[in-house]
Protein backbone atom coordinates (compact mmCIF):
# COMPACT_ATOMS: atom_id res chain seq x y z
CA UNK A 1 0.00 0.00 0.00
CA UNK A 2 0.72 3.11 -0.91
CA UNK A 3 1.77 5.90 2.06
CA UNK A 4 -0.09 9.67 1.43
CA UNK A 5 2.94 11.10 0.53
CA UNK A 6 4.02 8.54 -2.12
CA UNK A 7 1.01 8.83 -3.42
CA UNK A 8 0.50 12.70 -3.70
CA UNK A 9 4.27 12.33 -5.59
CA UNK A 10 2.70 9.94 -8.25
CA UNK A 11 -0.05 12.03 -8.28
CA UNK A 12 2.14 14.90 -8.95
CA UNK A 13 3.89 13.84 -11.51
CA UNK A 14 0.68 12.79 -13.46
CA UNK A 15 -0.48 16.56 -13.17
CA UNK A 16 -3.89 15.52 -14.50
CA UNK A 17 -5.91 12.79 -13.05
CA UNK A 18 -8.47 11.89 -15.32
CA UNK A 19 -11.56 11.70 -13.83
CA UNK A 20 -13.69 8.96 -15.33
CA UNK A 21 -17.52 7.14 -14.97
CA UNK A 22 -16.98 4.03 -16.34
CA UNK A 23 -19.63 2.39 -18.59
CA UNK A 24 -18.42 -1.37 -19.25
CA UNK A 25 -15.94 -3.14 -17.63
CA UNK A 26 -15.03 -4.71 -20.95
CA UNK A 27 -13.75 -1.21 -21.92
CA UNK A 28 -11.09 -1.18 -18.84
CA UNK A 29 -8.20 -2.73 -20.42
CA UNK A 30 -8.04 -0.64 -23.47
CA UNK A 31 -9.24 2.71 -21.68
CA UNK A 32 -5.70 1.66 -18.99
CA UNK A 33 -3.96 1.19 -22.22
CA UNK A 34 -4.50 4.67 -23.88
CA UNK A 35 -3.89 6.89 -21.02
CA UNK A 36 -0.56 4.58 -19.66
CA UNK A 37 0.74 5.37 -23.97
CA UNK A 38 -0.53 9.23 -23.80
CA UNK A 39 1.72 9.12 -20.75
CA UNK A 40 -0.61 10.04 -17.85
CA UNK A 41 0.58 7.75 -15.04
CA UNK A 42 -3.14 7.56 -12.68
CA UNK A 43 -6.67 7.64 -13.30
CA UNK A 44 -9.52 7.99 -10.65
CA UNK A 45 -12.81 5.81 -11.27
CA UNK A 46 -16.23 7.16 -9.95
CA UNK A 47 -18.75 5.04 -8.16
CA UNK A 48 -21.16 6.90 -10.19
CA UNK A 49 -21.82 3.64 -12.16
CA UNK A 50 -22.39 0.34 -11.70
CA UNK A 51 -18.86 -0.42 -13.15
CA UNK A 52 -16.51 1.21 -11.23
CA UNK A 53 -15.38 -1.63 -8.69
CA UNK A 54 -14.91 -4.45 -12.20
CA UNK A 55 -13.19 -1.46 -14.02
CA UNK A 56 -10.82 -0.58 -11.27
CA UNK A 57 -9.76 -4.31 -11.04
CA UNK A 58 -9.49 -4.59 -14.59
CA UNK A 59 -7.39 -1.49 -14.96
CA UNK A 60 -4.91 -2.44 -12.48
CA UNK A 61 -4.75 -6.09 -14.12
CA UNK A 62 -3.74 -4.31 -18.07
CA UNK A 63 -1.65 -1.91 -16.14
CA UNK A 64 0.01 -2.45 -13.20
CA UNK A 65 2.18 0.53 -13.25
CA UNK A 66 -1.14 3.10 -13.82
CA UNK A 67 -1.81 4.29 -10.30
CA UNK A 68 -5.92 3.36 -10.09
CA UNK A 69 -7.93 5.51 -7.71
CA UNK A 70 -11.95 5.39 -6.97
CA UNK A 71 -13.80 8.45 -6.77
CA UNK A 72 -17.21 9.51 -5.66
CA UNK A 73 -17.09 7.36 -2.84
CA UNK A 74 -20.25 7.98 -0.52
CA UNK A 75 -20.65 4.39 0.79
CA UNK A 76 -18.80 1.83 3.45
CA UNK A 77 -20.15 -0.71 0.73
CA UNK A 78 -18.45 1.34 -1.92
CA UNK A 79 -15.37 1.79 0.08
CA UNK A 80 -14.96 -1.94 0.83
CA UNK A 81 -16.31 -2.62 -3.25
CA UNK A 82 -13.32 -0.22 -3.92
CA UNK A 83 -10.39 -1.55 -1.30
CA UNK A 84 -11.70 -5.19 -2.99
CA UNK A 85 -11.13 -4.20 -5.95
CA UNK A 86 -7.85 -3.06 -5.40
CA UNK A 87 -8.20 0.75 -6.01
CA UNK A 88 -4.80 2.47 -4.21
CA UNK A 89 -6.24 5.94 -3.36
CA UNK A 90 -9.89 7.31 -1.95
CA UNK A 91 -11.53 10.30 -3.53
CA UNK A 92 -14.83 12.05 -2.00
CA UNK A 93 -16.80 14.74 -2.77
CA UNK A 94 -17.05 16.07 1.13
CA UNK A 95 -15.47 15.07 4.16
CA UNK A 96 -17.12 12.11 5.44
CA UNK A 97 -14.84 11.03 8.47
CA UNK A 98 -16.33 7.57 8.61
CA UNK A 99 -15.04 6.85 4.95
CA UNK A 100 -12.05 8.47 6.01
CA UNK A 101 -11.94 5.88 9.02
CA UNK A 102 -12.61 2.80 6.78
CA UNK A 103 -10.15 4.31 3.63
CA UNK A 104 -7.45 4.39 6.57
CA UNK A 105 -8.01 1.00 7.94
CA UNK A 106 -7.38 -0.20 4.62
CA UNK A 107 -3.92 1.28 4.11
CA UNK A 108 -5.52 3.65 1.40
CA UNK A 109 -4.67 7.88 0.98
CA UNK A 110 -7.62 9.60 1.32
CA UNK A 111 -8.53 12.53 -0.42
CA UNK A 112 -11.64 14.22 0.90
CA UNK A 113 -13.77 17.12 -0.86
CA UNK A 114 -13.17 20.59 1.08
CA UNK A 115 -14.36 24.16 -0.31
CA UNK A 116 -14.22 26.14 3.51
CA UNK A 117 -12.02 26.83 5.75
CA UNK A 118 -14.46 25.30 8.17
CA UNK A 119 -13.73 21.81 6.16
CA UNK A 120 -10.32 22.25 5.99
CA UNK A 121 -9.87 22.06 9.61
CA UNK A 122 -12.12 19.63 10.52
CA UNK A 123 -9.47 17.45 7.50
CA UNK A 124 -6.67 19.00 9.60
CA UNK A 125 -8.36 17.43 13.13
CA UNK A 126 -8.21 14.34 11.44
CA UNK A 127 -5.10 14.37 10.35
CA UNK A 128 -5.34 15.15 6.74
CA UNK A 129 -3.47 17.76 4.61
CA UNK A 130 -3.79 16.48 1.25
CA UNK A 131 -7.29 17.49 0.53
CA UNK A 132 -9.62 17.47 -2.57
CA UNK A 133 -10.87 20.95 -3.67
CA UNK A 134 -14.30 20.71 -5.04
CA UNK A 135 -16.44 21.93 -6.63
CA UNK A 136 -13.18 24.11 -7.84
CA UNK A 137 -14.24 26.56 -10.32
CA UNK A 138 -17.55 27.04 -8.40
CA UNK A 139 -16.20 27.22 -4.83
CA UNK A 140 -13.57 30.31 -6.21
CA UNK A 141 -11.41 28.84 -8.07
CA UNK A 142 -7.78 29.88 -8.34
CA UNK A 143 -8.35 32.87 -5.78
CA UNK A 144 -10.19 31.00 -3.24
CA UNK A 145 -6.69 27.99 -3.07
CA UNK A 146 -4.46 31.31 -3.01
CA UNK A 147 -6.52 32.52 -0.18
CA UNK A 148 -6.12 29.36 1.64
CA UNK A 149 -2.36 29.41 1.54
CA UNK A 150 -1.77 32.21 3.95
CA UNK A 151 -3.45 30.65 6.90
CA UNK A 152 -3.05 26.53 6.00
CA UNK A 153 0.74 26.76 4.30
CA UNK A 154 0.42 22.92 5.24
CA UNK A 155 -2.15 21.93 3.37
CA UNK A 156 -1.91 20.76 -0.59
CA UNK A 157 -4.89 20.04 -2.67
CA UNK A 158 -5.94 18.78 -5.96
CA UNK A 159 -8.76 20.58 -7.65
CA UNK A 160 -11.96 19.23 -9.27
CA UNK A 161 -14.65 20.56 -10.99
CA UNK A 162 -15.02 22.79 -13.65
CA UNK A 163 -11.26 21.93 -14.72
CA UNK A 164 -10.68 22.10 -18.37
CA UNK A 165 -7.77 21.99 -20.66
CA UNK A 166 -8.25 25.65 -20.56
CA UNK A 167 -7.90 26.57 -16.45
CA UNK A 168 -5.70 23.60 -15.92
CA UNK A 169 -2.61 25.76 -16.13
CA UNK A 170 -3.58 28.48 -13.74
CA UNK A 171 -4.48 26.29 -10.81
CA UNK A 172 -1.08 23.80 -11.42
CA UNK A 173 1.16 27.24 -11.20
CA UNK A 174 -0.24 27.36 -7.39
CA UNK A 175 2.50 25.74 -4.87
CA UNK A 176 -0.32 24.50 -3.27
CA UNK A 177 -1.87 22.39 -5.89
CA UNK A 178 -0.44 19.27 -6.26
CA UNK A 179 -2.36 18.03 -9.24
CA UNK A 180 -6.07 18.40 -10.49
CA UNK A 181 -8.89 15.97 -11.43
CA UNK A 182 -10.27 16.59 -14.77
CA UNK A 183 -12.71 14.34 -16.52
CA UNK A 184 -12.44 16.23 -20.60
CA UNK A 185 -9.56 13.38 -21.12
CA UNK A 186 -11.57 10.68 -20.77
CA UNK A 187 -15.44 11.66 -21.39
CA UNK A 188 -18.37 10.44 -21.77
CA UNK A 189 -18.88 10.41 -24.96
CA UNK A 190 -15.36 9.47 -26.16
CA UNK A 191 -16.55 6.42 -23.70
CA UNK A 192 -19.89 5.94 -25.60
CA UNK A 193 -18.05 5.76 -28.81
CA UNK A 194 -15.12 3.73 -27.73
CA UNK A 195 -12.71 6.34 -29.07
CA UNK A 196 -9.95 5.27 -26.94
CA UNK A 197 -7.35 6.60 -29.85
CA UNK A 198 -8.76 9.97 -29.00
CA UNK A 199 -8.60 9.85 -25.32
CA UNK A 200 -4.71 8.20 -25.96
CA UNK A 201 -4.31 11.60 -28.35
CA UNK A 202 -5.77 14.21 -25.45
CA UNK A 203 -3.58 11.87 -22.86
CA UNK A 204 -0.63 12.28 -25.09
CA UNK A 205 -1.02 16.10 -26.04
CA UNK A 206 -1.89 17.13 -21.79
CA UNK A 207 1.51 15.45 -21.02
CA UNK A 208 3.73 16.85 -23.51
CA UNK A 209 2.00 20.12 -23.21
CA UNK A 210 2.59 20.66 -19.33
CA UNK A 211 6.30 19.11 -19.99
CA UNK A 212 5.93 22.64 -21.80
CA UNK A 213 4.34 24.31 -19.35
CA UNK A 214 1.36 24.71 -21.23
CA UNK A 215 -1.75 23.40 -21.72
CA UNK A 216 -4.09 23.13 -25.24
CA UNK A 217 -6.15 20.50 -26.69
Amino acid sequence: MLCPEKCVDLLALTKIVPVITPRDPADAPALARALAAGGLRAAEITFRSDAAADTIAAMREAEPELLVGAGTVLTESALEAAASAGAQFIVTPGLNPRIGEKALGHDLPYFPGVMTPTEIEAALALGLRFLKFFPAEAAGGVKMLKAFAGPYPMVRFMPTGGITAANARAYLALPNVFCCGGSFIADGDCLARGDFAEIERRARAVSSLLAANQISL
